[in-house]
């Protein structure tokens, strides 16, 4: 079973779901999903899923713009979220997807993929390539630069959340397994106000 102490993951989230619904998002961010988006409208792809969706602002960023989209998190006060915004959405875990093989355009996953573990990360990508339709398209965004995992003791969620964390040429060596890179951009921690960077990174099922 991915992530180690899940049940307290889901709490975390639960916890902080109609915060994280409040909170206006960072314009860093929305750069890079604009990015991605104009990915997605030069190949004229039409479905979407993001896993990790908490409140489902990205996805309904998406939807909006006409995508067929479905969200997905581990997080049951999260989906009810995204379910009140009118999105499909369902609690479901990244190493137990419950859709066909290739059924997807494109998958979004912002700041999720950090809460697993290294020894079980392979897992997770394994599943979301199967879901990907082939040279279909797949953003992960996580916070990174440096290689670590574990709970963060400084965390302000309760409880506490466990992160892992790599170097760049760390993720894109992980990543050149499973999928092509084909952009690759980090966000300065000066940009961002903290002590990481963000990678922001798309990828091509092929």
């Amino acid at each position: 079973m991915l992530m180690p102490n899940r049940t307290n993951l889901i709490n975390s989230y639960n916890r902080t779901a109609k915060k994280r619904d409040s909170n206006q998002q960072q314009q860093w961010k929305v750069k890079e999903r604009d990015t991605f988006y104009a990915f997605l409208t030069k190949e004229n792809r039409q479905s979407l899923l993001e896993i990790g969706a908490g409140p489902g602002k990205d996805s309904l960023f998406f939807n909006q713009q006409g995508l067929d989209t479905y969200s997905t998190d581990l997080s049951p006060e999260m989906v009810k979220l995204c379910l009140q915004k009118g999105l499909a959405a369902e609690v479901m875990t990244f190493e137990n997807l419950a859709f066909p093989d290739n059924h997807f355009d494109a998958i979004w996953a912002m700041n999720c993929l950090l809460h697993v573990p290294k020894d079980e990360i392979r897992i997770a990508f394994t599943e979301i390539k199967r879901v990907l339709k082939p040279s279909g398209l797949f953003f992960m965004g996580v916070y990174g630069g440096q290689d670590s995992e574990g709970i963060w003791e400084d965390d302000f969620y309760e409880p506490k959340r466990f992160f892992s964390f790599y170097g760049h040429e760390s993720i894109k060596k992980l990543l050149a397994e499973f999928f092509t890179i084909e952009y690759f951009n980090v966000v300065s921690a000066e940009v961002i106000g903290g002590s990481l960077s963000f990678q922001s990174i798309i990828l091509r099922n092929g």
